[in-house]
């Protein structure tokens, strides 16, 4: 049996073992391995080993000495004691040294009589509850931060890190100092990759390290080198390199270097150079800031005599392309917020070439924005001053959005008992574009105020079997407008007032029911509507803001044929539908919704985008300028019946499904299915059909981006399969099956393992100028590879992003 001995002496906060407390990673030395066991490492069991991407994990032992009830006691345990004349002590045989959460073991311990240092040898190994560190001599002073291990081998156990140095030095308090370092994620005896320096240096207090003469080897085979490298050892943010981005297309090569900069803690930027090797070099830039009560950020983007194209496209070449998007948002008061916001691009196509992750842009428009809103517990208020820069080239004068120079809203509700209410609905504002206004239709070509008030007053009564609800809508808008150098006889004072009158009903009956050894509740919901709007002259209107909307189950119910406030749509019509839910009683979850719907039209609905009450749209044979449906959509004495099924199958699989069908030309006007499949373990199956007839959309005619001159259809597949814990399955077919084409082609692999991870993916797409057109669209393809080595960073593009938007319901194993 061992001596104990417990003293308390003033040793200093750190015995080594806190050389390691709260680093994010570690370095060590080459030299020669240690057994996985000498490292506290413990293999998975035979259950555990397949969920898992390592096949172990780093864990401490037990203490050998129990806790003192002091944190600054010294324990020691010792087979032998030799002490001599002046003090001095020589422990030996299996020597434990506790303080803290600190534990010291070596085979032999040489303490002076002034016990200020302590010099231990001999399987050597220290643990402080975050980090092992062992080797074959070391040196500790106890009142001060200076120590010294020679031969040393390093474990983090929550960051699964380990490595070896031949020399390790505390030189201060959390600064430290490793000589012939180097440092891996991997599982003990697999040296997949390992980053290996001559001279390493770690501050803790500043939370980073510095590298000289550093290379990463791969195989024990250096690929990169760095004279000298600046990495995190925490959670902080830290000034330096980020993991580069590289990709090949049909473009050719593309790569981008982040560089970041912590300005200071609530400021920081990050600027990115862009090598293209078809278009040159591009600079992108982000700041960020956040201050106590707001916060923003500025980004944007300059390339300099763009040097064109491989794809053929080469308008812009020669000319400096740019970007600019600035926001600021922040509360004045806790009832009181304001948004900032102003973006511009050199031209219409800058995103198309340039543009976001992946060979993917989804931005249409560039928003100039400042609001102002108030939230009381009456009335809620708002003023902005809003723009957008389209992202469309080229851009004609009808499609330019006006802008809202300013934009004041006022809005409130009152509940007046016994089921009544009013509401009131007010919005001033002042629309102005640059346009040449003899080139646009002449109902666009104004610029100016309009005035909208629509207060509203409602009854309802509800109860558990049913409701009924009528409501009245006044609708009163007024303009003041000029325009310009267009000769016109239309006003510049025009008005309008209407009422909207709407009474919604339904019916809620219920009963219990048992399918397949499960209960449920099944509703059966029929449901009545009837909507008048008035026809009303809007010839002298203008239209800043209005578009017909297309049928939907939503417009079932709705007395607006039209968004905006623009144009105000005739309307006489009868709504009937009913809806079945099946709710299953164990989970309160609807398992089955279907709902089947139809209009019934008491009158023609004359007004469309000119808003003449007199004359019916005309006949797609005797304008080409006209949507081919629109007078069909506007004489037809009901509307398609619309079919709407939402099922929730099982845990795992569900299904959607909306059928229009025209029972009077006996042809479907738009249908749409999708099944979908959710595995816990992660797996994803997505599969969607869509068709739509021919003009089927009444807010858009021939010459509109949005309008095709075929009936659209396409099918879409995409999957995500998690075969392994290891290796995730991706792919994606879109197909136009209108035009026989392939949209979108994607298929890829990640594999993750326990110290790296490989992303690699395919993708051939249609870059499409416009929707309106498919003659000018060409195919781009990429081959977009990642490489991430875990602790240490990643080189390649971030495609997880896209991976989320393709694949609905997929969410990728973070590399």
């Amino acid at each position: 049996m061992g001596k104990r001995i417990s003293r308390t002496v003033p040793v200093a906060h750190t015995l080594l073992g806190s050389l390691l407390a709260g680093a994010s990673f570690s370095v060590v030395a080459q030299g020669q391995t240690l057994p996985a066991e000498a490292l506290d490492w413990q293999a998975w069991s035979q259950d555990e080993a397949p969920h898992q991407l390592c096949r172990g994990r780093y864990v401490m032992p037990d203490y050998r000495l129990p806790a003192e009830d002091n944190p600054e006691t010294l324990s020691v345990e010792t087979q032998e004691v030799d002490y001599a004349a002046d003090g001095e002590a020589l422990l030996r045989g299996d020597v434990v040294l506790r303080r803290g959460n600190t534990e010291l073991q070596a085979a032999q311990m040489y303490l002076p009589a002034d016990r200020q240092r302590v010099d231990a040898e001999g399987n050597l190994a220290i643990r402080d509850g975050q980090a092992l560190v062992r080797g074959e001599q070391a040196t500790l002073m106890l009142n001060n931060d200076q120590a010294s291990l020679r031969n040393s081998h390093y474990v983090l156990y929550a960051q699964h890190l380990r490595g070896q140095a031949s020399q390790l030095e505390q030189t201060g308090d959390g600064e430290y100092r490793l000589r012939n370092a180097s440092f891996t994620t991997c599982d003990p005896d697999t040296n997949s990759w390992q980053l290996v320096s001559s001279d390493i240096k770690l501050n803790q207090e500043e939370g980073f390290g510095t590298a000289r003469h550093a290379r990463l080897e791969v195989k024990d085979v250096p690929i990169f080198y760095w004279p000298w490298l600046r990495f995190p050892i925490d959670d902080r943010r830290h000034t330096g390199l980020l993991s580069p981005s590289v990709s090949f297309s049909n473009d050719g090569f593309d790569y981008a270097q982040p560089f970041y900069w912590n300005i200071a803690p609530n400021h920081d930027a990050t600027i990115t150079p862009r090598w293209m090797s078809d278009r040159g070099l591009l600079l992108n830039g982000e700041y960020r800031y956040l201050l106590e009560e707001s916060q923003g950020t500025v980004e944007g983007g300059y390339i300099s005599s763009d040097d064109g194209s491989n794809n053929g496209d080469n308008r812009f070449e020669g000319d400096d392309r740019w970007y600019i998007d600035a926001q600021h948002a922040g509360s004045l008061t806790p009832r009181s917020n304001y948004q900032l916001r102003y973006g511009a691009a050199s031209d219409g196509r800058y995103f198309d070439d340039f543009g976001d992750e992946f060979g993917n842009s989804e931005r249409v428009s560039m928003e100039r924005l400042a609001q102002v809103d108030y939230r009381g517990e009456r009335w809620q208020l708002n003023a902005r001053a809003q723009g957008f820069q389209r992202l469309e080239d080229p851009l004609s004068d009808s499609d330019k959005p006006f802008y809202r120079l300013p934009s004041l809203t006022a809005n409130s509700d009152w509940q007046l008992g016994s089921g009544f209410y009013t509401q009131w609905r007010s919005n001033a504002t002042y629309f102005w574009r640059d346009v040449d206004e003899r080139r646009v239709p002449e109902r666009e070509a104004a610029i100016g105020t309009r005035l909208h008030l629509t207060p509203a007053i409602g009854w309802r009564f509800e109860q558990p079997w049913g409701y009924i609800e009528p409501r009245t809508e006044l609708w009163h808008t007024a303009y003041e407008l000029d325009y310009g150098d267009r000769v016109t006889d239309r006003g510049t004072s025009p008005s309008r007032s209407a009422a909207v009158t709407s009474i919604d009903s339904g019916l809620v009956f219920e009963r219990e029911l048992e399918l397949r050894g499960r209960d449920y509740r099944q509703t059966l919901e029929p449901r009545l509507n009837y909507a008048y709007v008035p026809r009303t002259n809007q010839t002298q209107l203008p239209d800043f803001d209005s578009r017909e909307r297309a049928f939907s189950w939503a417009q079932l119910w709705s007395p607006h044929r039209f968004s905006g406030a623009d144009r105000l749509g005739d309307l006489n019509r009868v709504s009937l539908g009913v809806e079945s839910r099946f709710i299953e009683d164990a989970s309160g979850q609807d398992r089955l919704t279907l709902g089947v719907g139809q209009s019934i039209y008491l009158s023609d609905r004359r007004i469309d985008s000119d808003g003449d009450p007199d004359t019916l749209p005309a006949r797609p044979e005797d304008s080409a300028n006209v949507n081919p449906l629109s007078r069909y959509q506007a004489t037809r004495d009901r509307s398609p019946v619309v079919t709407r099924l939402d099922w929730q199958i099982n845990d795992r699989w569900s299904a959607g499904y909306e059928w229009l069908y025209d029972d009077q030309r006996e042809q479907t006007e738009r249908s749409s299915v999708d099944a979908r499949y959710r595995h816990p373990a992660g797996h994803v199956v997505n599969l969607g059909y869509r068709w739509e007839i021919e003009g089927f959309d009444p807010g858009v005619v021939p010459g509109d981006d949005g309008f095709r001159d075929y009936s659209r259809e396409e099918w879409d597949l995409s999957l995500a399969w998690k075969a392994s814990p290891r290796i995730d399955l991706i792919g994606r077919y879109l197909h136009d099956q209108t035009n026989d084409r392939a949209l979108e082609q994607l298929a890829g692999v990640q594999w993750n393992d326990c110290c790296y991870g490989l992303q690699l993916v395919w993708r051939e797409w249609v870059d499409d100028n416009d929707t309106a057109r498919i003659g000018d669209d060409f195919n781009d393809r990429g081959l977009f590879v990642r490489f991430v080595f875990r602790g240490l960073g990643g080189v390649g593009q971030q495609a997880d992003g896209y991976f989320e938007q393709a694949i609905p319901g997929y969410r990728p194993t973070p590399l």
